[in-house]
């Protein structure tokens, strides 16, 4: 079968876009190819810097010829139904259709369509001009004389050619031909900028890739990365040094270079005095380098730095090395500068004791300072919510109150809680706002806090995101719980809640890292005795307690999902009234075990069964007994059951008061063979209207036991 060939080369493509860029031209000209009936065996995007390919294979030479029918209206319907028919079908005239009867509906038209099918490459020089003209790029461009004319073409960068050849293996592809904006397809590609500027010509897939390898272009972006990050090792390796790999950095470096080449520079030595991390982020962010250390150092960075150039230079590099050196140390050159400044006293120092004295700071110290100024500046948190200040005050009261409940000393929470915002009016910060958060914490062990104050200001934040690790340490859970309950019940007091797809503030984020804060540290939080503390800052906040509850819920639901929990579980033991997560955890827990057992699958199976003849007579208003009489029964089984749920129900009673939901399980799975036994030998539906009407009392005991651990009828099965 035949092969496809596509390539769409630039002036560079921004790095951040090209991996989705080559997805989306995979995506749009597979479905185009499709949709116009033809099939293919696999397909395959690359891209560089400075082109976007696609690998096609087994295309399918000609869409299939279609034949089909459309059944129109009845011979007898009126004109209007025949005409719209005809513009359905695609007629001309009644007299294109043909008549076909019915034995029972009678005579009717029927339009007999017949569409030949087409070649794949009138097809495909249909598709790519349009997907081109309408390709979804963040942003574009016109360039040149055309870009006068209404409706010329955009694209990220200048577009500059393109190949597109079609064919078997066996034989001379052919080039598909068309012409967008006065690029004409073609065969003809071109090399490195610099290596192998000049143009060749290209036959199918493998052809193209070996002579772009040859004119010093690796296709393969994840080959790219690999010769990288192997060279990059190798290189550290030689000099005593480990590379501090970095993912997301070697994503965007490989998107900048079509033929890597490895080189290290360095900077002085007195530069490591600056916190690793500013270190790596300034020249990470200026000049897209990797960070070194010596070899088994722990944290500790050395003066070497790892750079990706695009050209093999005649002096082996040492040029380009030297030139980003200068430029690395510019930047630390300033880095040096706000770590420093950010150790001594602030500008505007006599002006802070006003909002020192506010908060029980200690102006001496220059974390404190900041906190201080952050209050003095007033400077804005939201405009419906407050000063940054006014936050941190409602934070450390928080805290406060929330210490006891997850083991913290609440002096450190509040101390916690005053200094964890207070980084933001750092120089490293403001610089490099990546930082915020891990800054607070060297800044406060800089000037000698508690351990667990410095650990609080960092992990506060966490987790932000389903792969970020929640805080462990006591202190850091109370601000972060404080901080995220702040955020949230701030927002929703002002009514600004997520809708649909839109979460500006990321209150879902925060809900769910409230959430697995409390389930993972195994803390018990009463939230709604919370929310009404925390909403008792905000007028209004207090009606909403009850929507927020259910959005807690709703977050609950998605992690115990991405968790393995079966849903219907969840949805059974969840009420509206259900405010303190990780008991729900634990019934979840509790409740899938004893499912797990053929104990419990039978007791589901019963208890459903009861409920189903309850609700069933309920609905039709048979009278149902208030309490259930043991003089009425006439059959064993009655007897047995009825003391079978009177144990159960007091077991499971007592066991739920202590929390133990798994005794809570157990004491109820006693009831599934006296309920099997009931259905066995008894007839709920007697003649006698007394013994039928206790016999339903008996029912909804059962339904009364079970409800006090999980609404049975949530569960499927």
């Amino acid at each position: 079968m035949p092969d496809l060939l596509l390539e769409l080369r630039s002036e560079e493509i921004p790095a951040r876009m090209q991996r989705k860029a080559a997805g989306d031209l995979r995506k749009m000209l597979t479905d185009g190819l499709v949709e116009a009936g033809l099939t293919y065996e696999a397909a395959r995007e690359y891209w560089t810097p400075r082109r976007l390919a696609l690998d096609i294979r087994g295309l399918t030479a000609r869409s299939k010829d279609i034949r089909e029918e459309i059944k129109g209206p009845a011979t007898s319907a009126p004109e209007q139904a025949v005409q719209g028919f005809l513009r359905k079908a695609g007629l001309a005239s009644i007299a294109e259709a043909h008549v076909h009867s019915d034995p029972k509906k009678g005579d009717f038209y029927v339009a007999h369509i017949s569409k030949p099918g087409r070649a794949a490459e009138d097809i495909i020089a249909e598709l790519v001009p349009g997907i081109i003209r309408s390709f979804p790029w963040p942003k574009s461009m016109r360039w040149g004389p055309a870009s006068a004319r209404p409706g010329s073409l955009r694209w990220v960068r200048p577009l500059q050619s393109i190949v597109c050849t079609f064919g078997p293996e066996t034989e001379e592809p052919v080039v598909v031909d068309f012409d967008i904006d006065g690029i004409r397809s073609g065969n003809v590609t071109y090399g490195h900028r610099f290596h192998a500027p000049g143009e060749f010509t290209v036959r199918r897939f493998d052809d193209y890739v070996s002579k772009l390898e040859a004119a010093k272009v690796v296709l393969d972006a994840e080959r790219r990365k690999e010769i990288i990050l192997a060279d990059a090792r190798n290189l550290a390796f030689a000099n005593g040094l480990d590379l501090v790999e970095d993912e997301g950095l070697l994503e965007e470096v490989s998107g900048l270079v079509e033929w890597p080449v490895v080189l290290m520079g360095e900077f002085e030595q007195d530069f490591l005095a600056i916190p690793p991390e500013v270190i790596r982020l300034t020249i990470r962010a200026n000049q897209k380098c990797f960070v070194t250390r010596p070899q088994g150092a722990g944290e500790d960075l050395s003066n070497r730095f790892i750079l990706v150039a695009n050209i093999e230079a005649k002096d082996g590099g040492k040029e380009i090395a030297h030139g980003n050196g200068k430029v690395v140390r510019a930047r630390l050159s300033d880095a040096l500068y706000f770590w420093k400044t950010d150790q001594g006293d602030l500008p505007d120092f006599g002006e802070l004791k006003a909002s020192a004295e506010k908060f029980g700071l200690d102006l001496k110290k220059p974390l404190d300072q900041r906190m201080a100024r952050l209050d003095h500046l007033n400077v804005t948190f939201h405009a419906k919510l407050g000063t940054q200040g006014a936050r941190v005050e409602r934070i450390k009261r928080l805290a406060e109150e929330l210490a006891p409940v997850v083991g913290a000393d609440p002096a450190l929470a509040r101390r916690a809680a005053l200094l964890a915002k207070a980084d933001l009016q750092t120089e490293v910060v403001g610089e490099f706002p990546e930082l915020q958060g891990a800054m607070g914490r060297k800044y406060a062990l800089l000037e000698g806090e508690h351990p667990s104050v410095a650990a609080a200001a960092e992990e506060h934040y966490k987790p932000q995101g389903p792969s970020d690790r929640v805080p462990t340490d006591p202190v850091s859970v109370a601000v972060a719980l404080a901080d995220k309950l702040d955020t949230l019940t701030g927002f929703w007091a002002i009514d600004e809640k997520p809708t649909g797809s839109k979460d500006p503030f990321a209150l879902r984020r925060a809900a769910l890292g409230v959430v697995r804060i409390l389930i993972e540290n195994r803390v018990r939080l009463a939230l709604t005795s919370i929310f009404a503390k925390a909403f008792a800052n905000f007028a209004g906040g207090a009606n909403q307690q009850s929507d927020l509850l259910a959005f807690f819920h709703d977050r609950l639901k998605v992690y115990l999902r991405d968790q393995g929990a079966r849903h219907d579980l969840i949805d059974a033991v969840i009420t509206p009234q259900s405010d303190d997560l990780l008991q729900i955890v634990r019934r979840v827990e509790a409740l899938g075990s004893l499912l797990d057992g053929d104990d419990g699958r039978n007791l589901l199976a019963g208890t459903k069964r009861a409920a189903n003849i309850l609700a069933a007579e309920e609905k039709k208003k048979t009278l149902v007994a208030e309490t259930v009489e043991p003089a009425l029964f006439r059959e064993d089984a009655e007897k047995s059951l009825f003391a079978a749920v009177n144990q159960a129900e007091k077991e499971a009673g007592q066991a739920i008061q202590n929390e133990d939901f798994s005794a809570a399980m157990l004491a109820l799975s006693v009831l599934r063979e006296p309920v099997d036994s009931f259905f066995e030998r008894v007839l709920v539906n007697d003649e006698d209207q007394a013994v039928r009407a206790n016999r339903l009392a008996l029912l909804a005991r059962i339904r009364a036991a079970t409800d006090q651990v999980a609404d049975f009828s949530k569960i499927a099965g």
